[in-house]
């Protein structure tokens, strides 16, 4: 999917598709050895709000992702400033929960 998306895809839809696909393996069930699956890394990381902490543990997750997917997560926009897709999905992901108009 992320093969097909990503090189013509538009970040802003891009990072919360892959926030909801990650959002989607922390509620996996997790293995007896739960401590070192993904899916118990994600989910401990859900919901807790963007820190550095989180952000050592998601962001490797996410960019092996599009690593798996052979698509390049890093881009320039039109200023020639370079931003991250992986990075973007990694906030959306740590923000799902959070809707302060609620």
């Amino acid at each position: 999917m992320l093969r097909e998306l990503v090189p013509h895809g538009r970040t802003h839809r891009l990072s919360v598709l892959v926030a909801g696909m990650v959002q989607y393996a922390s509620t996996c069930p997790a293995s007896p050895d739960r401590e070192n699956t993904v899916a118990a890394l994600l989910e401990d990381s859900a919901g807790l709000g963007l820190d550095e902490e989180q952000a050592e543990i998601v962001l490797p997750v996410i960019e092996q992702l599009f690593k798996d997917a052979g698509v390049n997560w890093k881009r320039t926009n039109a200023r020639g400033e370079s931003y991250s897709i992986a990075e973007e999905s990694m906030e959306e992901f740590l923000r799902w929960n959070f809707m302060p108009w609620e």
